[in-house]
């Protein structure tokens, strides 16, 4: 039986339903923060400081834990600069890195590292559906990042302790991700369908990504799994669904690629491409979604 965990990442949008989660269950949380603030400290809810870039670390953050969960990374939903595109991808694989130096040299009694990761890996396709088995990797930038994300991953394995990588898709939540920036420009009479709208969104609800971690963490269960909701749509479909629980009418044609291609330049790939990802791994090993559809997660989150 898990007792404690140490998250990274806790305070962020999956972090925080992941800790209501692991409360509800008894499990007392350990977290790691870059930011002072935000350090609290109770009985099953303790902070600890930490500086990645700068190698730093409290290594009594690990006291009493079993396994680690891993979240941090910078968004990738701001401007891809070279600059930026670096910060992406450093805060990623830094992380993990400190965080697997810094265990080679105490003691310890950590035997799991579970790790986001996501579905970006997978080509852009409009009729493939994307099993945990498929080996093949996208061109893109979102790619390289998860290439590099599992592959510091891995090196906990090599240190004798069972490895977990979370393939996330679109996370649907109420207050932040993807779903307010889908909203705005419907509520505004604005909304359309991006591109051709056909580009599949795997998404799942908030509720059920925090799930699905703490379901590998409670059952210790090692590889790569693909959390994503069983029933993917089309971006079309996708915003059809929100304009309709607004009640706001979709009036405005679809935007055109080569407009967000020049708003967006290369993170346009975020909104153009996507992937039809299965869900059934995690399915067939026991995980029951909370929400199947869009329509269930959309009544409740609007």
């Amino acid at each position: 039986m898990i007792k404690k965990v140490l998250i990274t990442g806790a305070t962020g949008l999956i972090g925080s339903e992941l800790v209501r989660q692991c409360h509800n269950e008894g499990i007392a949380v350990n977290y790691l923060t870059t930011s002072k603030e935000k350090i609290e400290k109770s009985e099953n809810y303790k902070g600890f400081y930490w500086n990645p870039k700068k190698g730093e670390i409290d290594i009594e953050a690990f006291d009493g834990v079993t396994a680690i969960i891993n979240l941090v990374g910078a968004s990738i939903s701001k401007c891809w600069t070279k600059q930026y595109k670096k910060i992406i991808l450093d805060s990623r694989v830094e992380s993990i890195n400190l965080l697997h130096d810094t265990l080679q040299n105490i003691d310890h009694n950590i035997v799991h590292f579970i790790t986001a990761s996501g579905v970006g890996v997978y080509p852009n396709s409009k009729t493939k559906l994307y099993t945990e088995e498929d080996n093949e990797i996208d061109d893109t930038f979102l790619a390289e990042v998860v290439v590099a994300w599992e592959t510091a991953a891995a090196k906990f394995k090599n240190s004798g302790m069972e490895v977990s990588k979370v393939r996330t898709g679109v996370v649907l939540a109420k207050e932040e991700g993807a779903l307010p920036k889908l909203i705005k420009p419907i509520k505004f009479g604005v909304g359309a369908p991006l591109g051709s709208g056909d580009q599949w969104q795997s998404w799942i609800h908030i509720q059920d990504i925090a799930g699905i971690y703490l379901f590998l963490l409670k059952n210790q269960l090692e590889g790569k799994y693909n959390a994503v909701a069983p029933n993917p749509v089309q971006n079309k479909k996708m915003t059809k669904m929100i304009a309709s629980k607004l009640d706001s009418p979709l009036w405005m044609p679809n935007i055109p690629a080569f407009t967000l291609k020049l708003l967006l330049g290369e993170m346009s790939v975020l909104v153009l491409e996507g992937q039809l990802v299965s869900s059934h791994k995690i399915e067939q090993l026991g995980y029951q979604f909370k929400f199947y559809n869009l329509e269930n997660a959309l009544q409740d989150l609007l």
